[in-house]
């Protein structure tokens, strides 16, 4: 409440009379630069500084609904005359804009690899770290294709491991999707995964949290799940007598009625 009344006090303080008063002038200005079958109603004006205001009217032009023209205007001290700053098309809230631009790496999902496809991982990538190396100072490209050589002199096998950036980056992504506690099948299964006879124990530092789920008939079999994850394939599970089908009634003989076959 205390920034609100700040904010209000401060545009009145900066609220100039003849500015805010010159809507004819900033529809003037409008219809100079657009059609004035594009142009609509009277929206309001904003102030954007000392002697500074923004007019906005709607927009009418095919395609562009929820659009704003704005018209600003300011004026010098102790002058009447206005002056026209600038008018632009802007967005208001009910506009239909793009989504905002995404670099082209980083628009990358799992699952959009297709047969074929190559992923080149960067050399620096913080994911990774020589499987080799000298120490913590960074690699150029000459001591990059040693620490390759003495890998491969080694039977390292791998020239480059997860690195614990990576190793805790994969363990928070694994915990937060569908395989951790917090995915609606964790939270309505009867038992936690920790107990759960199909669980393959990993190695290494992600042994103390995920498991691998061996259990063909659940959703997860195959993947990642953490501890206190859970399903309704628990291998603990049993049906109460509520739960159980009920049997089929026994068969019913009929002694009495004459039944008509037909002939051939």
């Amino acid at each position: 409440m205390r920034d609100a009344v700040r904010v209000s006090t401060l545009e009145r303080k900066l609220t100039d009379a003849v500015t805010a008063e010159a809507v004819d002038d900033a529809r003037a200005a409008l219809l100079e630069e657009v059609d004035a079958a594009d142009v609509g109603d009277y929206l309001g004006h904003q102030v954007d500084g000392l002697r500074v205001v923004t007019h906005l009217f709607a927009c009418t032009r095919k395609g562009y609904r929820g659009w704003q023209w704005a018209v600003t205007l300011t004026r010098a001290s102790r002058q009447r005359q206005v002056t026209v700053v600038e008018v632009v098309l802007l967005p208001g809230s009910d506009a239909i804009v793009a989504p905002p631009w995404v670099p082209y790496r980083e628009r990358l999902r799992p699952g959009d690899l297709s047969p074929g496809d190559l992923l080149p991982v960067a050399d620096d990538d913080p994911r990774l770290v020589p499987t080799y190396s000298f120490g913590d100072d960074p690699l150029d490209a000459d001591e990059q294709a040693q620490v390759r050589e003495v890998a491969k002199d080694l039977g390292l096998g791998r020239v480059r491991t997860l690195s614990p950036e990576g190793r805790d980056l994969a363990a928070q992504r694994w915990y937060d999707g569908d395989s951790g506690p917090d995915a609606p099948i964790a939270k309505s299964a009867p038992q936690q995964c920790y107990s759960c006879g199909f669980l393959v124990r990993l190695s290494g530092p992600l042994s103390a949290l995920f498991g691998v789920c061996a259990n063909g008939d659940a959703n997860d079999d195959a993947r990642v799940v953490s501890f206190d994850h859970g399903c309704g394939a628990h291998s603990e599970v049993r049906l109460t007598k509520r739960q159980q089908p009920v049997p089929p009634a026994p068969p019913v003989i009929d002694t009495v009625s004459v039944d008509d076959l037909d002939t051939f």
